[in-house]
């Protein structure tokens, strides 16, 4: 009997050693921030979360998954950096550059994953191109600036003056001006700068340009693509032709844009953190980019805007909006 008891403890000993040898190691977490909440960036988010499913990453399988968004305002997203390092959580996926920059500015070791960031170089988040050897990795959203022109004059073909409304204050927005101010005039074309610091000065700076340019283009600068309502009011009542980087735009009325699509970057950035979370050190993965352009256009936006889009170009489109 005693003999027949010890075994049976030893036995229970031994299945318990067994539960904690294949027990799961602590549920995984991903804290995702963006700068604001608009469709591209809202995009982003959705894809990174269909990744992390895909690879088996779900709340219902322990992942701790929170989002937060710092409203369009820095000094939020400096309390939701330093928050979310605090947290320690396995990853934090930072979205648009502003918050990018907020992010790696408060830690050294956490791991951290960039997306629909335009040059990470520039905003200071990788020393180059490749691996950075640091925390960082990401994905950047950049655009050839050659093709966004070819199709500025596509669509406004005697145009001579090209409006940008932008936000000074950020980094992806200032490296686009920088090299359009480089580039438009080996096209025969002008720059000229309208400044939009918050998301209420959009309406006003878009004002500003009335007579004095032929097209307005936009980039992905938050602040533009948070207020484009503002812009496509202007753009109908003075029928100055719009012209977009972020597809998105194009359902809220501009004429056109040939850009990535937000969602497909979210994937692509989800991948990434799937990686580091199986082990990969972020250091270790060198940042990428998209290589695949859409073209959508508005057809009924530009007739309101005092253009027709060229038959050719509606028909190359990947979307057409109605």
């Amino acid at each position: 009997m005693i003999l027949h008891s010890a075994l049976r403890i030893l036995a229970g000993a031994v299945a318990v050693v067994g539960v904690l040898v294949v027990a799961p190691a602590q549920a995984q977490s991903v804290a995702v921030t963006s700068i604001v909440e608009h469709p591209a960036l809202d995009a982003v988010k959705d894809g990174v979360h269909q990744a992390l499913a895909a690879a088996g990453y779900t709340e219902a399988k322990g992942l701790k998954w929170q989002f937060q968004t710092a409203q369009g305002n820095n000094a939020i997203a400096a309390q939701i950096a330093r928050k979310y390092v605090g947290d320690r959580p396995d990853v934090i996926v930072a979205i648009a550059t502003p918050m990018a920059q907020a992010v790696v500015a408060s830690t050294k070791t956490v791991p951290v994953v960039f997306s629909a960031v335009t040059d990470p170089v520039a905003a200071q988040l990788v020393p180059g191109v490749g691996a950075s050897g640091t925390n960082v990795t990401g994905v950047s959203d950049a655009l050839p600036l050659e093709k966004q022109i070819d199709l500025i004059k596509k669509i406004v073909p005697n145009a001579k003056k090209i409006g940008m409304v932008y936000n000074p204050g950020e980094a992806n927005s200032v490296v686009v001006v920088k090299q359009l101010r480089e580039l438009l005039p080996k096209a025969g074309l002008t720059l000229v700068e309208a400044t939009a610091p918050r998301t209420v000065d959009v309406g006003a700076a878009a004002r500003s340009l009335v007579g004095k340019v032929d097209a307005i283009y936009t980039n992905t600068d938050n602040n533009v693509v948070s207020a484009y309502e503002a812009l496509v009011k202007v753009g109908e009542a003075a029928k100055i032709p719009l012209i977009a980087a972020d597809t998105d735009s194009v359902k809220r009325g501009a004429i056109a844009a040939l850009g990535v699509n937000y969602h497909d970057i979210g994937v692509q950035t989800g991948r990434l953190v799937v990686k580091i979370l199986k082990g990969a050190k972020p250091g270790d993965l060198a940042w990428e980019t998209s290589s695949k352009l859409e073209l959508y256009v508005n057809p009924g936006a530009a007739a309101r805007q005092g253009v027709k889009l060229p038959d050719s170009l509606i028909k190359s489109a990947t979307k057409v909006v109605k």
